[in-house]
C-alpha cells in the first residue's frame, strides 16, 4: 500500500513543522472575533499551537498570537486557551493517540 501523506504545519510557538493533529487552530475571522478551532474548517486567518500548557503561558508573557495575527488578544482568550489545551493534553494521555 501507498504511504499517505501526513499534513504538516508550523508551530507558532517552537517554530517547528508537526503534524496538523497534534496542534490546534486559532483564527481571527471578518470580524476580528479571535477562537479555538479544534475542526480545522472555521472560516479565517489561522495560526496553529502545539498542546503543551506550558507553552501556552509563555506566548501569553511575549504576546506571540497578538503578533502573528495581528490583533489585541484578551487574556481571557489565553485562559480558554490553556483550558482548552490542558484537557487534550489530559484526555491524550488517558485515551492515546485515537
Amino acid at each position: 500500500m501507498k504511504k499517505r501523506k501526513i499534513p504538516m504545519r508550523k508551530d507558532l510557538l517552537t517554530e517547528t513543522m508537526r503534524p496538523k493533529k497534534e496542534l490546534v487552530r486559532i483564527v481571527i475571522n471578518k470580524e476580528q472575533e479571535v477562537s479555538v478551532d479544534p475542526t480545522g474548517k472555521k472560516p479565517g486567518r489561522g495560526a496553529y499551537v502545539s498542546l503543551e500548557p506550558d507553552k501556552i503561558e509563555e506566548a501569553r508573557k511575549h504576546k506571540v498570537l497578538d503578533r502573528s495575527l495581528g490583533t489585541q488578544i484578551p487574556d481571557s482568550f489565553y485562559d480558554e486557551l490553556f483550558a482548552y489545551v490542558d484537557h487534550q493534553k489530559a484526555r491524550k494521555e488517558l485515551f492515546g493517540d485515537k
